[in-house]
């Protein structure tokens, strides 16, 4: 009888720490909450409405932009007036070429985006919900593009993310955000501060938090 290799080699912890991981030097307010973050793998960043997650996922990718391109899926909103004020608000004319809004495109249309040359290296989906993907379906998109970070959005249930799916992901991410009263709380694989927070938006922030 024909042995079937195991097709995932093993290595040795001396291999291990001479394998070089694309990685994201981050550096002042990003590097103190996130460390340095590899570039590849998945994200979860989950909240109510009306809290800050679009401010911040813009935020976000601004600053994103020093590494890479970075494409904005945005299934929900699409290409529309309430997301063009939010994108002035954050003035991200400044990225240039490096961030791009993609309007509503499902995730088969997504992953042919993905595969052509000089395609976003980091991919943000908002959100969740209205895509089709499930438990399974949602760790075989990522795994198709170990080279590429995924940033995935979505509601929330209470204090966690709203469904099955966005769960699963969040147990799979390597960096997890909630957002409430535009603070953003992180919790991240790659070192970082957990007793600290991000300010989205200071006013709106002490407002909600009553330190007005």
């Amino acid at each position: 009888m024909k042995m079937i290799k195991n097709r995932k080699r093993s290595a040795s912890v001396r291999e291990m720490m001479q394998t070089h991981f694309a990685v994201m030097p981050f550096e002042g307010e990003w590097a103190e909450l996130l460390g340095r973050p590899q570039m590849s793998g998945c994200w979860l960043v989950w909240g109510e409405s009306a809290n800050g997650k679009t401010a911040l996922l813009l935020q976000l990718s601004k600053y994103l932009t020093q590494f890479g391109r970075v494409g904005y899926n945005s299934l929900e909103e699409g290409i529309s007036e309430s997301l063009k004020q939010a994108c002035i608000r954050e003035n991200m004319i400044e990225c240039n070429n490096r961030f791009q809004i993609i309007d509503k495109e499902t995730i088969a249309e997504l992953e042919a985006r993905l595969i052509k040359r000089k395609s976003p290296d980091i991919v943000i989906i908002d959100s969740v919900q209205y895509t089709e993907l499930n438990r399974l379906t949602a760790k075989q998109f990522v795994d198709k593009f170990p080279k590429k970070l995924f940033i995935f959005v979505s509601h929330a249930s209470g204090k966690m993310p709203e469904g099955r799916t966005a769960n699963a992901i969040k147990f799979h991410a390597m960096v997890k955000i909630r957002v409430e009263g535009y603070r953003a709380k992180i919790e991240s694989r790659f070192g970082g501060d957990k007793s600290k927070h991000y300010t989205i938006w200071h006013e709106g922030a002490a407002q909600y938090w009553g330190e007005l």
